[in-house]
């Protein structure tokens, strides 16, 4: 089931802060004292420990395979420039993304099942070792590379930053909408798709864009019926379908989609079905390479096939008349009551036979579910399931053998999450006091704001930490505002700038004679 991405999530609230700070400068007519300055870094601080928490002490290579969120290193696996030349894909556990690789280009590809941490092995560069391993030749900690790596590692298209049916480069900053993750019965090896991410509109054969042909679509219709209106007639409708639409609803989003504004997530496409209605969903790829489950569209815990492309509807015949088509409809209706009749029937029949002690059907027609459910749709469709999915399907010695070769159809997997950090929200209920100095604990939650970007500042923060604790404290301790020409005379005392010095000096006595004959006057940093 679609779930809150980690993008969504840190994208959401590096904005937050951003624009809380924005406010606060422009709120505030007045300076902040340093102490008013400081509690806000706490705020900060508070939000960027809420959106990533986790220790990046420990990498799980140690754990062997598990269902984790994994990561992929642009800058040491470059995607190919192009298809067929050599590539070797790796991926890395969230705390080797943060420790060993913070300062490269990073693709979250999120939760991937059997999966062990490839940071220190041969798939990566050993000018790119892991930082938080054992090494086994120095017995200290670092340094790890070139080991071997687990063979049993799958990947596909998502470590090259490319997701869904139509490769996109997903960019968390750019891109609008909600994307889902199939949950994968196959790897690409095998025809399945590996557990990628889907656009809504990719699964319904309209494309990831399908929202703009849409509007455009309307700006044409309203366009020509104002020009209709104009020359003193109405248009007729004219329905048209866009190159690269499929026949899945199309005509119903011409006629009447709203699509939202630029800056608001876009509608759901045409046939696809409310979140609230499922759990999760099986791509069209991995229904294909496993065509057994197709059989169960529409039964008690699914839905109704969603179809990636609407078969054809033959035209009727020309020497057919209205009454034999209106006949044909009628008879049509008539099987498909028959039909719905005879396969509750069957059901009933079914679950009315008595059960034997290792759960088989004594008196039904048969122990397996399959013989008595619908023929499967024909065409390619995505299954979307509902919570209790896995109760519905048919446990027969037939069927349990194909389930056994994907045990997350049997029972909902464990998902490994790294230890909660020492210093995070959980220990101090979302507080950030007694977790150790307040720049200390600025620095980790800079370390822990966008890792892909921020995590770059670091290397300024760390210089300026030692500089800034004295001048901040200072002001802290006694409440008084922290004025223009401290900031400057001190920041011009860090670049060694002795002009500056002299001038900084030199204002802050004339701003301190001019106080004496007019007040206070002091001049202060606003919004600092």
């Amino acid at each position: 089931m679609d779930t809150p991405s980690i993008a969504e999530t840190k994208t959401e609230r590096v904005t937050g802060r951003s624009n809380s700070f924005s406010q606060q400068s422009r709120a505030s007519d007045d300076s902040q004292t340093a102490a008013d300055f400081l509690r806000d870094q706490e705020i900060l601080e508070a939000d960027a420990r809420e959106a990533l928490p986790y220790s990046i002490e420990t990498c799980t290579k140690i754990l062997g395979p598990l269902r984790q969120n994994v990561f992929a290193c642009l800058t040491c696996n470059p995607a190919p420039a192009k298809a067929g030349d050599a590539w070797t894909p790796a991926g890395m556990c969230y705390a080797c993304s943060v420790s060993c690789h913070g300062e490269h280009t990073l693709v979250e590809i999120f939760q991937k099942r059997n999966f062990t941490c490839d940071c220190g092995t041969t798939r990566i560069p050993s000018t790119s070792p892991c930082t938080l391993r054992i090494n086994s030749e120095t017995n200290t900690k670092g340094n790890v590379h070139s080991e071997e790596p687990d063979a049993n590692n799958k990947y596909n298209h998502n470590f090259k930053n490319r997701f869904c049916g139509c490769e996109c480069d997903y960019d968390p900053f750019q891109q609008k909408g909600t994307m889902f993750q199939c949950l994968g019965l196959g790897t690409q090896e095998t025809g399945g798709c590996g557990e990628d991410w889907y656009h809504p509109g990719c699964l319904v054969g309209m494309g990831p864009k399908w929202y703009e042909q849409m509007s455009n679509s309307k700006s044409k219709l309203a366009s020509r019926e104002t020009e209709g209106h104009t020359n003193g007639s109405i248009l007729e409708t004219i329905t048209e379908k866009d190159e690269g639409q499929s026949n899945n609803g199309a005509a119903e989003a011409a006629r009447g989609v709203a699509v939202e504004d630029e800056d608001d997530e876009p509608p759901m496409p045409p046939g696809f079905p409310s979140e609230d209605d499922f759990e999760g969903f099986l791509c069209y790829k991995c229904l294909d390479a496993n065509p057994w489950i197709k059989q169960y569209a529409g039964t008690s815990g699914f839905l109704p096939a969603i179809f990636l492309e609407q078969p054809e509807v033959a035209a009727p015949s020309p020497s057919n008349d209205s009454t034999a088509t209106a006949a044909s409809k009628k008879r049509k209706a008539e099987d498909d009551t028959d039909e719905e009749q005879s396969y509750a029937k069957r059901i009933k029949s079914e679950s009315e036979a008595p059960i034997s002690e290792d759960g088989a059907r004594k008196d039904g027609p048969t122990s397996c579910k399959l013989p008595n459910l619908p023929a499967a749709p024909k065409g390619r469709f995505s299954l979307f399931f509902k919570e209790d999915f896995r109760e519905k399907l048919c446990h027969c010695s037939d069927c349990y053998s194909k389930l056994n070769a994907h045990p997350q159809l049997l029972e909902e997997e464990e998902v490994y999450e790294p230890p909660l950090s020492n210093d995070g929200a959980s220990q101090h209920g979302g507080s950030t006091h007694g977790s150790g100095s307040l720049l200390d604990r600025g620095e980790s939650a800079l370390r822990n704001m966008d890792r892909v970007r921020a995590i770059e500042g670091v290397m300024a923060y760390n210089h300026l930490k030692e500089q800034l604790t004295p001048f901040f404290k200072q002001f802290a301790e006694s409440g008084k505002a922290v004025g223009a020409e401290d900031i400057k005379a001190y920041f011009a005392k860090l670049r060694g700038d002795e002009q500056g010095i002299r001038e900084a000096g030199e204002a802050a006595a004339s701003s301190k004679k001019n106080g004496d004959e007019e007040g206070d006057g002091r001049r202060e940093q606003s919004g600092y």
